[in-house]
């Protein structure tokens, strides 16, 4: 029997489905940072301590931005202590612990974070950190 001595060409790479994947991988990567940052009101600077810690946020957390000017901002939607309260008794009724992330800017005023504390209390959500920077070294 005779055998034909056939090289067979070399396989191609298919860059299409590769960059499809690579393509749709930034997509998502993008826009989960984007949420993750959206939630952080840029007009606010929170205060600055020597043993600050970096933001780890837990599962589900809700971060709550409290101006220098006294407004309270969740979402990206300014509140009043009334529409807080209301916000976070619906959460508190179906998670239990529900934490809560407090951004209050450092030169706000200390009655409006108590304020927010007595919000978060009022509607059952005891689970509360404060978010602070580390101080820059200069």
């Amino acid at each position: 029997m005779k055998f034909r001595n056939h090289k067979m060409p070399p396989a191609e790479l298919q860059l299409a489905p590769m960059l499809d994947v690579v393509f749709q991988l930034l997509i998502f990567f993008l826009v989960s940072f984007e949420f993750q940052r959206s939630e952080q009101d840029m007009k606010v600077s929170v205060p600055s301590a020597q043993e600050g810690a970096d933001s780890k946020r837990a599962l589900g957390e809700i971060i709550v931005n409290v101006r220098a000017t006294g407004e309270v901002v969740v979402e990206g939607q300014t509140m009043t202590q009334a529409q807080l309260k209301e916000k976070l008794s619906a959460i508190a009724a179906l998670h239990k612990n529900q934490p809560i992330r407090l951004r209050g800017d450092a030169k706000c005023e200390y009655q409006t974070i108590v304020e927010v504390i007595d919000t978060c209390q009022k509607a059952g959500i005891w689970n509360i950190s404060f978010a602070t920077q580390r101080k820059s070294e200069k």
